[in-house]
């Protein structure tokens, strides 16, 4: 430790504690638009711990800011204290009480993680975020969370029924519903405790502040008002006049971690949504008849009304993933997209979904209220769901600087006013030359509204905070609340006396002295903030370098590139959610292993370094974060899977990015010996081919190997791929051409040294269906060389395949390929690595490079292949996907390969990276790591498998790996189907 005070307080905290500027750096940011670098991060192991930083903080006048998964959108988490992550240590499920509906839980626990503890119960958890999938429970307690259902379960408020706290003098206190008896409420007197409550019963006791309270705060009529403190709240219970218990969680739900420090949660629980799924996606041509809509909507009682605007279904239609979920949008008659209307017309039967839709529909039309009325069920209700959750993250997707900015987003307005309240807006958007995304929840009254601004010149600080000032004014004019559930932080804050009222915005600071007389939680939220135009994450009219890089980024600089995370969070989902992003903070939970920590170093670094003579990236310790090294740690344990570029919905490449760094790396540091053993992977094992014998007999026995795994780098305990006697090349050779339509097979360095005998298997298989199988000349895939950034070989490599194979592959002759990581290249990597005048000669040849089950289903599809061709006999078969392939193609041509024999059932395993991930799991200081990736859900799943049970992975290193894991023999698809044949 370098500062003398976090020394002492590093001896006396058993958790982890890190003042460095790498962990400073990744949690001095957010979703919101702010960044400070916070004094330290913290990660308590346990009460006691917290109780150290209470009286560290109170001695030496600094401050705690209590985080879990870092997805505020107002800065919330962002200040210059002690960051306190307790997103990996304080995340158990203490009790499920079915019988009296509630559950007990610790801060960091994941609310769709909650929700499937509780499903055996047969019990649900209601509100539900955007982020539900890594959203943990103090973070919605503290954002005061509703979700898109909130027309039904309301906010996270209503359903605290108790919380354990620790307070500002390091006292334990539980907080829930008071008695009362004829009237009066008794309360703790003693301490601190008794203090707060004493100081909360003056201020609501005192008429004049009922009065200017019940005047001031946000219309009643307003579900999700959050500006505050909630006194209105507590001005309802019993001791001053209304019908509900006092109880303080009324006031710490959406406190902002500003009050005290949340141990324990107790929430109410309730039966889950209606079985039968059914959303009626209305299509409008305006805003305006979007939302007038939504009034007819509500009269049905649906479980959500959502908004999804034409900006974000432009956004999804460049995303592999989203594009898929927006199978159901009809544009407009001029070609353009439409607005969408979500209603949620669940109900207990799919019968009772379709009397309900068929009514709204009737009622719509009647009031020619929208053109095209799609009613979606079961699976597909999921895909809508997923892309309206991915809002967020798809905005960063708009080109180049300008982006939709979280400034005003969060308004909500008594959804009568909500028309007239958005046509106001948007008058004032377009009196000062500007436009906005509109999308989330209509049915609330609260559309999340997201001005398109640049805040990388001064003109757009300046709209900045004129957008703010001005909305805040007509939020004012509707009553409403300038923050429906994503908090006040830092950026609301300078408003609320505007909001409520001077008279009480200083009833608000009297409560926080109250609680904090020494201003240790989370300062600058809600009270006493900064000007909300200050610590932005980008400086007014900032100079960034220009730098030259191998991968080209289309439309963008990588700069931008980076910029695209907008701190969303959706890498920090867990293996319980499913899907592949990331692997390595799936085994960690730690944030620095996360995609968005490598985005966030990347831009830190870039934004604050100078390029070298030839514009590549300068090694400068001088930056913010200490040079190239400090970047090179954060992505040391990125397994380059490509699970965001598929997931992630901004549609960071995190993968690209390390390569394009490593290479940068190496031009100032040099290459290696390990990394350029596995980048010369082909030439190596070529020169082994010579005397297989030889390399297999150090590899075969154990002892040879563990010794010849360290000289290299790699774990002594990982086994090795064996060479075959021959290559696929020598062997296809030596046989003569077979009649039929020509397939051009593109035998790359894996299949063509180890898995000799899938090749051999997939040419025969291809002849016996009726195709003249080519291995046209080519050179190797250049997988090897990307996997460890050596760019300028595999940039060498993909010019010279493109080259050779231009004027042979088309449509009708396609290239086909074994190994998956190898024939994406094609399609992933090579038209953004080779020169420009070879562009156009890539992108034709990536649209005909096809994986082998690829080919095969389209076979399939053109009737050209059938199932009697192949075997009766049934087969169970599992199938765990190759995570490149899962990115940038598909897992349904598999699937549907391997279910060609018509008695073969195939179930995908839901498993994301084996842990592999080529060249990662052999090497020593990685392979702990690959194997407990392994472990979370692959190995388990394979292990519980019968030995008549298949097991298939296209991937020959999720092969290896699966051998190494289970000690099961895992076959390619090509495998499976060649055995199949009649």
């Amino acid at each position: 430790m370098t500062h003398l005070p976090l020394s002492e307080l590093a001896q006396r905290f058993k958790g982890e504690l890190y003042d460095d500027t790498t962990m400073r750096t990744l949690y001095a940011t957010d979703a919101s638009a702010y960044r400070e670098m916070p004094l330290a991060v913290a990660i308590p192991q346990d009460i006691e711990d917290l109780k150290v930083l209470i009286r560290f903080a109170n001695t030496h006048k600094t401050s705690l800011i209590p985080r879990t998964a870092g997805t505020s959108l107002a800065g919330q988490v962002v200040g210059n204290g002690i960051v306190v992550d307790v997103s990996r240590t304080f995340t158990k499920i203490l009790e499920i009480n079915a019988e009296e509906r509630w559950v007990r839980v610790q801060p960091g626990v994941v609310r769709d993680e909650l929700n499937m503890a509780l499903k055996p119960y047969g019990l649900y958890f209601g509100p539900e975020t955007s982020t539900a999938n890594r959203a943990m429970i103090g973070g919605m307690v503290g954002n005061n969370s509703c979700g898109s259902n909130s027309v039904v379960y309301g906010s996270t408020r209503e359903h605290l029924l108790e919380v354990k706290a620790l307070l500002a003098d390091g006292s334990e206190a539980t907080f829930g519903s008071l008695s009362s008896n004829g009237g009066i409420t008794s309360f703790p007197t003693e301490g601190l405790e008794g203090a707060i409550y004493a100081k909360t019963f003056e201020i609501l006791s005192d008429t004049e502040n009922q009065e200017e309270i019940r005047k001031n705060f946000p219309k009643k009529s307003i579900e999700r008002r959050n500006t505050g403190y909630a006194l209105d709240m507590l001005l309802d219970s019993v001791p001053f006049g209304g019908t509900e218990p006092f109880n303080m969680c009324k006031l710490i739900a959406g406190s902002e971690g500003t009050l005290c420090f949340l141990t324990e949660i107790k929430l109410n629980i309730i039966p889950p949504p209606p079985k039968a799924q059914g959303l009626v996606c209305v299509h409008f041509d305006t805003i305006d008849d979007a939302l007038h809509a939504t009034l007819t909507a509500l009269k049905y009682k649906p479980q959500a009304v959502e908004l999804i605007d034409n900006y974000i279904l432009e956004c999804a239609a460049e995303n592999p993933e989203q594009s898929k979920n927006a199978f159901f949008v009809q544009k407009k008659a001029d070609g353009s997209y439409p607005i969408i209307l979500v209603v949620d017309v669940s109900q207990d039967t799919k019968e009772e979904v379709e009397r309900v839709a068929a009514a709204l529909i009737e009622d719509y039309k009647k009031e020619g209220k929208g053109f095209h009325y799609p009613l979606l069920h079961a699976d597909d209700t999921k895909k809508i769901w997923t892309l309206r959750k991915a809002g967020l993250g798809l905005l960063a997707n708009l080109p180049g600087d300008e982006k939709a900015v979280a400034v005003i987003e969060d308004t909500a307005v008594d959804v009568q006013d909500q028309p007239y309240f958005i046509r106001d807006f948007n008058e004032i958007l377009h009196k000062n030359g500007m436009s906005a995304v509109h999308y989330a929840h209509a049915g609330s009254g609260e559309i999340h509204l997201r001005p398109i601004i640049n805040l990388k010149t001064k003109e757009g600080h300046r709209q900045f905070r004129m957008i703010a000032e001005e909305i805040a004014t007509l939020v004012k004019k509707y009553d409403g609340s300038l923050s429906g559930e994503h908090g006040d932080g830092r950026l609301r804050g300078e408003f609320i006396p505007q909001m409520v009222g001077e008279k009480n915005y200083t009833l608000f600071k009297e409560l926080k002295r109250a609680w904090d007389p020494n201003a240790i939680f989370n300062p600058g939220k809600i009270v006493d903030t900064v000007p909300m135009d200050t610590f932005l994450r980008y400086e007014a009219d900032q100079q960034t370098p220009d730098v030259k890089t191998y991968f080209r980024y289309p439309n963008q600089t990588i700069l931008q590139h980076a910029e695209q995370c907008n701190g969303s969070g959706d890498c920090r989902k867990t293996q319980l959610s499913g899907g592949t992003m990331c692997p390595s903070f799936m085994a960690t939970r730690n944030e620095k292993d996360t995609t968005r920590a490598r985005a966030n170093i990347l831009r830190e670094f870039l934004t604050h370094s100078s390029t070298t003579a030839n514009g590549g990236f300068r090694d400068d310790k001088n930056t913010s974060i200490g040079g190239m090294e400090a970047v090179k740690e954060v992505y040391d344990l990125c397994l380059a899977c490509k699970g965001c570029k598929g997931e992630c919905p901004s549609n960071v490449d995190v993968a690209k990015l390390k390569m394009e760094f490593l290479q940068h790396y190496y031009d100032t540091h040099g290459v290696p010996m390990r990394s350029w053993l596995v980048g010369n992977f082909s030439k190596m094992t070529g020169i082994a081919s010579y005397v297989p014998w030889a390399y297999n007999l150090v590899f075969k026995n154990a002892p040879l190997r563990r010794i010849a795994n360290q000289v290299v780098g790699f774990h002594p305990d990982r086994t090795m791929p064996l060479l075959h006697s021959t290559t696929l090349k020598n062997w296809a050779k030596g046989r003569g051409q077979r009649a039929g339509s020509k397939v051009y097979l593109f035998c790359d360095e894996f299949t063509n040294y180890n898995d000799v005998e899938i090749g051999k298997k997939a040419i025969q298989l291809l002849e016996k269906l009726g195709y003249e199988v080519v291995i046209p000349e080519h050179g190797p895939s250049g997988r090897p060389q990307l996997s460890k950034g050596l760019l300028k070989d595999a940039k060498k490599i993909a010019e010279q395949n493109v080259q050779l194979l231009k004027g042979l592959i088309s449509d009708q002759t396609p290239l086909v390929g074994i190994e998956p990581s190898a024939i994406l290249t094609f399609r992933d990597e090579y038209p953004d690595l080779v020169s420009e005048e070879l562009v156009e000669d890539a992108k034709r040849l990536a649209k005909n490079a096809l994986q082998f089950d690829e080919f095969i289903a389209r076979e399939i599809d053109a009737k050209r292949i059938t199932s009697k061709q192949f075997t009766e006999e049934p087969k169970r078969i599992k199938l765990h996907g190759h995570c490149q392939q899962k990115a940038i193609a598909s897992m349904v041509p598999t699937k549907k390969m391997l279910s060609l024999p018509k008695n073969y059932e195939v179930q995908l395993i839901p498993s994301g990276c084996c842990g592999m991930a080529g060249s990662f799991g052999y090497e020593k200081e990685h392979y702990d790591l690959s194997m407990k990736i392994g472990e979370m859900v692959l190995f388990p799943t394979v292990r519980q498998q019968p030995e008549e049970v298949v097991i298939a992975a296209p991937g020959t290193s999720c092969r290896h790996q699966i051998h190494d894991g289970t000690g099961r023999h895992a076959l390619h698809p090509v495998e499976i189907l060649w055995e199949a044949l009649r």
